[in-house]
């Protein structure tokens, strides 16, 4: 064999030899990295749940990134993903994490230090979100501090694990450097990856358990809604029957959910305060014993979402069981010049009201039951503000633990930082419910049927249009109230061919709905709401 020949063979075998090395680095890196990761998000489950459930990391940078993220992207968010926009960010959150502990199990496999570096990063990271949340605590950084220690003790054992292979070639270094061609020990390393996976799993369960969550549900099963001193009696004929229409009333469960809380607080009924203070004559603190035991009325209110696009379904009617808040802030004694209402809920999100709005008559309220049992935890557990006629962003806080006197001009909430008008009543607006878009129907009679709001002013009239042909009064259900929505349907004989359908809606006031399209932002959307049908 000729000595090139000889070259050749060496170099070859030298050259696989590194595509080996290298692999099993990646390997070996992708182990170590997701290992590491995972006992990370364990233990900081584990304390958070000990601590504050809200503390966790993701939460904590999911709920930064949010008041980060600019206006466009969320209506964007809102539009795309509907409410399962928080559950998509949490998805991006995690995706991100796991890339970057790979990424980092491999640096660490050759440089230690790199993997170190990179966790105390993340630490850094997770404990300044935890800080600079609105109602944060000092304690609420331990979560970060012990996923990050606990991820580095576990990165340094599993490197340790980790040998170099005996006899390796060393022909590839670098003159004067020995690269150390790092291997599996393969039972050892294994089994400290899966203990390390076992170790997550359980502190991440008995983080749950440990959660707050499950103590609010117990909370909430053993609460009992007195009977309200003044009922609510819903109007006959106030829901249509029509194929593909709703019911009058929104299920809790299918009621629509749009906040900024990753994970909705929660709160036990027998924890929960509320304090009243600010520009009033006397402060008022009242526990959710003393606010059940005030006079409550029941009331039929439909809330909209400032968010809702043209025909979209962020409205939804319930029944409401709460405390009237004129009582409370008359009881308070108001200033004359305080114009805003400033409600916060338990993790800090601000919502300000006109207190005029407030003060006028219309039942608003501290509401304590939706549909007839406790409030959901998602829909503001113990108690939540309904305002009727003013979109939620100005009017619904959920999870309401403090109410202050304020004026519009010294105080900002969260969304009027952000851009959005700062009063905002609700706009007269109209949606076809059936049939569903692009659908396929029969000649014949078929119902067009949906519903139409203007909250605290009043439906007078609903419209059809097809095909841009003259408008056709709709039939109306009977009135509930002004506060809330009312169904519609409209006889159509239906002839064959591709038709479009449009929908208008005039109120009380005998204002109407306007044809223009505007998105949401910033005080609401506005146009017809249009559909196309196609007709065998």
């Amino acid at each position: 064999m000729t000595s090139q020949e000889v070259r050749a063979r060496r170099e070859g075998v030298v050259g696989a030899d590194a595509r080996t090395r290298r692999h099993r680095e990646i390997l070996d890196g992708t182990v170590l990295g997701l290992v590491s990761a995972a006992v990370a998000i364990g233990v900081a489950q584990l304390v958070a749940g000990v601590v504050n459930p809200r503390s966790s990391p993701i939460l904590t940078v999911g709920q930064s990134a949010i008041d980060a993220t600019p206006e466009w992207m969320k209506s964007f968010a809102i539009r795309t993903f509907g409410e399962n926009d928080k559950t998509v960010l949490l998805a991006g959150i995690a995706s991100t994490l796991l890339l970057l502990a790979i990424v980092l199990g491999i640096a660490s496999v050759r440089r230690l230090g790199a993997g170190i570096v990179g966790l105390a990063v993340f630490g850094v990271v997770g404990v300044a979100a935890a800080l600079t949340r609105p109602t944060s605590n000092p304690s609420d950084a331990l979560p970060a501090v012990a996923g990050a220690v606990a991820a580095g003790v576990t990165l340094v054992v599993l490197r340790r694990s980790i040998s170099p292979a005996e006899g390796a070639a060393t022909l590839a270094a670098p003159r004067g450097r020995e690269e150390r061609p790092w291997m599996m020990d393969r039972r050892g390393f294994l089994l400290t990856g899966a203990a390390g996976l076992v170790a997550a799993v359980a502190a991440g369960g008995m983080g749950n358990l440990f959660a707050r969550r499950f103590r609010a549900d117990e909370s909430r099963a053993a609460v009992s809604i007195p009977a309200p001193s003044s009922p609510a009696h819903a109007a006959a004929g106030a829901e249509i029957s029509a194929s593909g229409l709703g019911p009058f009333f929104t299920p809790n469960d299918r009621f629509y959910r749009v906040d900024t809380a990753l994970l909705a607080p929660a709160v036990m009924a027998e924890d929960w305060r509320l304090r009243i203070h600010g520009m009033v004559d006397r402060e008022i603190e009242l526990d959710y014993e003393q606010l059940l035991a005030r006079p409550l009325i029941e009331r039929d209110i439909t809330l909209t979402c400032v968010s809702n696009p043209v025909g979209g379904r962020y409205a939804g009617n319930a029944r409401w069981i709460g405390a009237p808040l004129r009582d409370l802030l008359e009881e308070a004694g108001v200033h004359a010049g305080a114009d805003q209402i400033v409600s916060r809920s338990i993790d800090g999100f601000t919502v300000g009201t006109p207190t005029a709005v407030a003060m006028d008559g219309r039942d608003a309220i501290l509401a304590v039951a939706m549909n007839g049992e406790p409030l959901p935890i998602d829909h503001g557990f113990p108690v939540r503000m309904v305002v009727p006629g003013l979109y939620g962003y100005v009017s619904a806080t959920k999870w309401v633990v403090d109410i202050e006197l304020s004026t519009f001009d010294a105080f900002d909430p969260y969304w009027i930082q952000r851009g959005w008008a700062e009063r905002a009543p609700i706009k007269t607006m109209s949606r076809i419910d059936t049939p569903s878009p692009f659908l396929d129907l029969r000649a014949g009679e078929v119902p067009i049927a949906g519903v139409a709001w203007a909250q605290h002013v009043g439906i007078e009239r609903v419209e059809v249009s097809v095909d841009d042909g003259p408008w056709q009064v709709a039939e109306l259900a009977a009135e509930d109230t002004i506060d809330t929505w009312r169904q519609w349907v409209y006889r159509w004989n239906a002839t064959s061919g591709e038709h479009r359908l449009k929908v208008r809606a005039t109120d009380r006031s005998g204002l109407t709905q306007p044809a223009d399209r505007a998105e949401p932002f910033p005080d609401g959307a506005t146009g017809h709401h249009e559909i196309v049908v196609r007709v065998a």
